[in-house]
């Protein structure tokens, strides 16, 4: 669970395929040795296909809490100077968006 940073990016593939990519936030907190709130904030890569990017597309918008269902998937990609990168993506089966507060 957490929150979308941005608007996802909609891109529409040649094949006819819809592929939706956002991240979202996520924060853990806890206490020091001297009593002290820390928190820490961690950003995850979220990719969605199919209907579910379709949901994405329509519902799902920046600052939203949302609840993420699906796979860890780890993947390469070359930057444009020809390093390799390395990532782990989110790829979404399911998502669920929080209720507001009113």
């Amino acid at each position: 669970m957490g929150h979308l940073g941005q608007d996802p990016e909609v891109v529409n593939l040649e094949s006819g395929k819809k592929l939706v990519k956002f991240s979202i936030a996520t924060n853990e907190f806890y206490y020091d040795s001297s009593g002290e709130k820390v928190s820490s904030t961690y950003w995850h890569n979220i990719v969605a296909w199919g209907k579910t990017a379709s949901f994405i597309e329509t519902y799902i918008k920046k600052g939203q809490e949302v609840l993420v269902k699906g796979k860890l998937v780890p993947r390469s990609y070359e930057t444009k100077d020809g390093e390799k990168r390395y990532i782990t993506e989110i790829n979404c089966s399911e998502i669920a968006p929080r209720s507001q507060k009113a």
